[in-house]
């Protein structure tokens, strides 16, 4: 009982500290994201490319200043923002989701990237599908929560403006790289490990680079081919790589065909396919493994 008692107490500080550095990674995340776009605008616009007038100005802010001395800032006026301005959650709840300076509304985008990493970094510890008992698999469950937090940035600026960042592919590439090396050392059996790898990058991967050759582009960006990369890596079988490819176009049907029946999209409408695959990935993840337990027992 005393145990049982312990463990309970263990889990709810490990929740709270998920919890705590999620929020943070959270807020980090936004402001990558928008950091990001800056960048983006500021090549666009020298290699001659059309470029927002609005959205410039308001992020050309964010492209003056060096890594070191950058600071957050209100895109609206410029004010920067103090240490008490940029606690994850309370801050924009306390200024009711303005600006401190000129009031502006903030907006939604910066407490939902907190709530949501903050949300994945729980769900993925009270999920998580391997037993943590020794300190390679905890090193593993850090890669993966990493990987989260670059997941959620790619997965917002997919979603906002159809592209993902071929910066945050490679660093998802790199956490996969290391957590199939986690596997390695974990199961002794390397061969069988590097393997299962390549298949999933061969299911994630492979399959959207021929759908990318064969349309020339026009069906899918490459930028998901990169993606299929570091999500089969991270994956590591081909077996989850599959039904994360199920998972993550059955949810662009459930997503898509309400708004083709409403009239909001048809069939030339660009629909970002990165967040689908980034979610089907997630849940492959976390229950997978059951999902494909319970799947072969119900065939065989």
């Amino acid at each position: 009982m005393a145990c049982y008692y312990g463990n309970m107490v263990m889990t709810a500080w490990v929740i709270v500290a998920l919890v705590l550095f999620g929020l943070v990674l959270g807020s980090f995340a936004g402001a990558t994201v928008w950091r990001l776009r800056a960048q983006q605008l500021k090549r666009d616009k020298k290699a001659g490319e059309p470029v927002d007038p609005k959205e410039w100005k308001r992020l050309q802010p964010l492209t003056k200043t060096s890594v070191g001395g950058d600071r957050s800032r209100c895109l609206h006026c410029g004010y920067t923002l103090q240490w008490y301005d940029l606690v994850p959650l309370l801050s924009w709840l306390s200024l009711k989701g303005r600006c401190r300076s000129c009031r502006q509304p903030i907006g939604w985008f910066e407490p939902l990237m907190e709530l949501g990493v903050a949300t994945f970094f729980v769900v993925s510890y009270l999920l998580w599908p391997m037993a943590l008992d020794t300190p390679l698999a905890w090193v593993q469950v850090v890669v993966w929560l990493f990987a989260g937090v670059a997941l959620a940035i790619q997965f917002a600026y997919d979603a906002k403006w159809f592209l993902l960042p071929d910066s945050v592919t490679i660093v998802l590439i790199g956490l996969g790289v290391v957590s199939v090396a986690l596997t390695g050392f974990q199961t002794g059996e390397w061969l069988a490990t590097i393997v299962n790898a390549l298949g999933a990058v061969a299911v994630l991967s492979g399959l959207y680079f021929v759908l990318y050759i064969v349309s020339k582009g026009r069906w899918i960006g490459f930028g998901d081919v990169k993606l299929g990369i570091a999500l089969g890596l991270l994956l590591g079988t081909w077996p989850l790589a599959l039904l994360a490819l199920f998972l993550a176009n059955f949810i662009g049907c459930l997503v898509v065909i309400p708004f083709m029946l409403a009239k909001r999209l048809n069939r030339t409408s660009q629909v970002p396919f990165g967040p689908l695959l980034i979610v089907g990935m997630v849940i492959t993840q976390l229950i997978g493994a059951g999902v494909i337990s319970w799947y072969t027992q119900l065939l065989f």
